[in-house]
């Protein structure tokens, strides 16, 4: 007569056990979050090869309690709403070319301004002191977990330019500042989407383009483009932002890890960056035996002097705005040297 009892208690004893269980799994759930991460070049391109390292460091120094999950080739938001698709929560985090939005980022452009870098490592930490000590209201809206650049970039190119006289009337593709800069040393500059750029090389509508050397190997331009002149012009900014929202509601330690990689991830995307620029000219050069060229010294001083009206345009605008963008200037040639001095080019 006592066995039905003692099913029922036993039953009673399992439900208890798969209530806790229950429970501790949902607890568990609670404890941990799914953050998205949208990016929008392919991801092959460095601004995802930084993205993966980035939300892999997370999750292994949050123990698994965050984990990342990516989006990259514009497959959750692209470039031009990147940012407002962030503010507004589409995303949690993202990854934005200031460049891409002229007049929004006044102060983020001047990293943009053709002050010869000479490495992304340089010019990324650069970039992440400036925003740490100047804190810009043009991030105001959203939490910046890193800052990082492109490599300088330089002129790839079907014929030579050994000199400025090459480039008199020379139709290239540039765009945003790099645009600006061409016109001074009197190219003729042509936008275009860089995956237009390989018919139009073909066609005769370019004779080059202007970029960082890493797309050689990355797209492979070094097939039609064999020319690859150095010039240290502008490197392209970018910012890792994440919805305030969403960054509100990470736990303190979660935080500090994330904080704590803001630096980090600047010197790291600086130098992989630097090092696979190294990779593409070395595969350029074993596959398509490119030559590398560098203008004189006489050369490259006429250029810069060509091109300094540029920084004195940024200034006015940025004053305009209200940065002290004098001080901005001497901060940035300033952590420039001491950066150049710690990290010199290989």
């Amino acid at each position: 007569m006592r066995r039905p009892y003692a099913s029922r208690a036993m039953a009673l004893c399992a439900a208890a056990l798969m209530l806790c269980v229950s429970l501790l799994a949902t607890t568990a759930r609670a404890e941990s979050v799914t953050l998205s991460y949208a990016n929008f070049p392919p991801a092959i391109t460095f601004p995802c090869v930084q993205m993966e390292r980035w939300a892999k460091e997370v999750e292994k120094r949050t123990n698994g309690k965050v984990k990342i999950q990516t989006y990259p080739a514009s497959t959750l938001l692209g470039a031009k709403n990147m940012f407002r698709g962030v503010v507004k929560g589409q995303a949690d985090i993202g990854c934005i070319s200031m460049s891409y939005q002229p007049g929004v980022f006044p102060f983020s452009f001047s990293c943009n301004l053709p002050v010869g870098f000479t490495s992304a490592t340089v010019a990324s930490l650069t970039l992440w002191d400036l925003y740490q000590k100047y804190q810009p209201k043009e991030f105001s809206r959203v939490k910046v977990l890193t800052m990082f650049t492109s490599a300088p970039s330089h002129i790839m190119s079907k014929t030579p330019v050994r000199s400025l006289a090459d480039l008199e009337g020379y139709e290239v593709r540039a765009s945003g500042t790099l645009a600006k800069v061409m016109a001074k040393l009197g190219s003729t500059p042509v936008a275009m989407p860089m995956p237009e750029v390989p018919e139009a090389l073909q066609k005769g509508v370019i004779e080059g383009f202007v970029t960082s050397f890493e797309v050689l190997k990355d797209m492979n331009f070094a097939e039609g483009c064999r020319y690859e002149t150095y010039m240290d012009l502008p490197v392209y900014p970018f910012a890792v932002i994440m919805n305030k929202r969403a960054w509100d509601g990470l736990d303190d330690d979660v935080k500090k890890v994330m904080n704590d990689l803001g630096r980090e991830q600047a010197l790291w995307t600086g130098q992989y960056m630097d090092q696979h620029v190294i990779e593409a000219l070395d595969w350029s050069k074993k596959k398509y035996d490119i030559e590398l060229i560098h203008l004189s010294p006489e050369q490259y001083a006429i250029a810069q002097d060509k091109i300094a009206p540029l920084v004195q345009e940024w200034q006015e605008t940025a004053n305009k705005d209200g940065l002290p963008a004098e001080k901005i200037l001497l901060d940035l040639q300033a952590l420039k040297a001491k950066y150049e001095k710690e990290y010199p080019v290989q």
